[in-house]
């Protein structure tokens, strides 16, 4: 399978389409409308096979050293394909040539009961990404939200060290 990754575009319509086939994750109207709305602006990676778009991705930069992976939606029949792991290695290696060093996703936490977020969670922590908590006050109590940040830097800083 030829998979090529694109970026600098903005794949609205495909956010909605990818969105509709994954309704076991997506399937809150409101945020499904606010990812699409986010594809208009948010810079955006796109797979596509055979031309079409079958994954995309869209990154937050919340400050020069820390971004935030707002959503990555792969379509359902190329799950375990090694599609979102090829997205996520361009966004990391885009972010990193960047200056990011900092790179976290959202996603349903573990208190709650879902296999298909089971399924996520382990996809991102097989892919670098480390649980840092859950919280119930940012999408309620009924919508557990687990935060997982990936350092980027593959060196320590060594700024702030003097010389001898």
């Amino acid at each position: 399978m030829d998979v090529v990754i694109e970026t600098g575009g903005q794949w609205p319509d495909a956010v909605e389409r990818l969105l509709s086939d994954l309704s076991e994750w997506f399937e809150l109207e409101d945020a499904n409308r606010a990812y699409v709305e986010s594809a208009r602006v948010l810079p955006s990676t796109a797979a596509f096979v055979d031309g079409e778009i079958v994954a995309v991705g869209l990154v937050h930069r919340h400050n020069p050293l820390a971004a935030e992976l707002h959503l990555l939606a792969v379509r359902r029949d190329s799950h375990r394909l090694g599609i979102g792991r090829r997205m996520l290695d361009r966004i990391t290696a885009d972010l990193r040539a960047d200056g990011v060093k900092l790179l976290q996703v959202k996603t349903f936490g573990p208190s709650g009961d879902s296999p298909e977020y089971e399924r996520t969670r382990k996809f991102y922590e097989a892919v670098g990404f480390i649980p840092l908590e859950e919280r119930a006050d940012i999408w309620g109590p009924e919508n557990p939200c687990l935060i997982l940040v990936k350092p980027l830097s593959t060196s320590p800083d060594s700024g702030g060290r003097g010389s001898s």
